[in-house]
C-alpha cells in the first residue's frame, strides 16, 4: 500500500481538522465574542452625548471590548502550539510531517485565516449593535462614513496579528503558561514601563509595539503622535514575522 505523499494542502486540512474539533478553540472564541460583542453594547447603552467620552474615535469607542477579546484569542494561538506539546500529540505530527516546518506554516496559516474571519464578523455585528444604541448621538457613524470599515477591518487584523505573535511564541516556548507569562508581560507590559521611562526616543519606540500599533489600525480617525495605519500594519506584520522565524529556526535543531 502507498503511503500518501506529504502535500501543503494535506498539512492544511490536518492543521484545519485539529482546530475546529479542539474544545478550546471554540471556548476561546465565543469568550472573545462574547466579552467584544458585550462591552459594544454596555457601551453603547450607556453613552451619553457631551460626556468624557465623546472625543474617542466610534470605533474605538464601540470595539473596546477587542481589548479582553484579543487576549481570548492570543490564548488560543498559544494553544495550536504549544497545547500540542502538552498533550504529547505533537510527536505523531512531526512524524507524520518530518520535514516540521510545513507544521508551523499550516499551524499560522489556519490560525490567521479563521481568527481574522470571525473577528471581522463579529467586529461588524458590535459596531452596528452599538450604533442602534448610538444613533441619537454624537457617536452616531455608519460603515460608509469616511475610515469607519477600514477601522473595522483593522480592528480584525490587529487582534489577528497579536494572536499569531502570541502562537509563534508558544511555539518557541513550548509551555502554555510560559507563552501565556510572556505574551503578557512583553506584548502588553512591556511597553507601558518604556513609555513611563522619560526619553523622547522611547515614546517613539513604543509607538511601533504590538498592542500600540494596532491600536492604530482599528481607528477611523487619525491618532496623535501616532504612525500612519500603513506604517503600524507593517511593524505589526514584522513582530509576527519575528515571533514565528524564532520557532522556525529552532524546530530543526530541537528534538521533539
Amino acid at each position: 500500500m502507498t503511503t500518501p505523499a506529504i502535500t501543503p494542502s494535506r498539512v492544511l486540512r490536518s492543521e484545519w481538522h485539529k482546530l475546529r474539533t479542539v474544545r478550546s478553540t471554540w471556548i476561546t472564541v465565543l469568550t472573545s465574542v462574547a466579552l467584544l460583542l458585550g462591552v459594544g453594547i454596555l457601551m453603547g447603552t450607556t453613552y451619553t452625548s457631551g460626556g468624557g467620552d465623546s472625543d474617542v474615535d466610534t470605533v474605538v469607542l464601540t470595539l473596546y471590548g477587542s481589548q479582553l477579546g484579543g487576549i481570548a484569542l492570543a490564548v488560543l494561538g498559544i494553544l495550536v502550539t504549544a497545547g500540542e506539546y502538552a498533550t504529547g500529540m505533537i510527536r505523531a505530527t512531526l512524524t507524520a510531517v518530518p520535514s516540521r516546518l510545513p507544521v508551523l506554516w499550516a499551524k499560522a496559516t489556519v490560525y490567521t485565516a479563521t481568527v481574522f474571519t470571525l473577528s471581522f464578523l463579529a467586529a461588524l455585528l458590535t459596531f452596528l449593535t452599538a450604533q442602534v444604541f448610538l444613533s441619537d448621538t454624537d457617536q452616531a457613524a455608519s460603515l460608509t462614513d469616511d475610515g469607519v470599515l477600514a477601522a473595522v477591518a483593522g480592528n480584525a487584523a490587529g487582534v489577528t496579528l497579536l494572536g499569531l505573535i502570541a502562537l509563534g511564541l508558544g511555539a518557541a516556548l513550548r509551555s502554555v503558561p510560559g507563552a501565556i507569562g510572556a505574551f503578557v508581560g512583553g506584548v502588553l507590559i512591556v511597553p507601558e514601563i518604556l513609555g513611563m521611562l522619560p526619553y523622547d526616543v522611547m515614546d517613539t519606540v513604543v509607538r511601533y509595539f504590538p498592542t500600540q500599533a494596532a491600536g492604530v489600525l482599528g481607528s477611523a480617525t487619525p491618532l496623535p503622535d501616532a504612525p500612519s495605519p500603513g506604517a503600524a500594519f507593517l511593524a505589526l506584520l514584522l513582530w509576527a514575522a519575528a515571533a514565528l522565524a524564532v520557532p522556525a529556526l529552532l524546530l530543526g535543531r530541537r528534538d521533539v
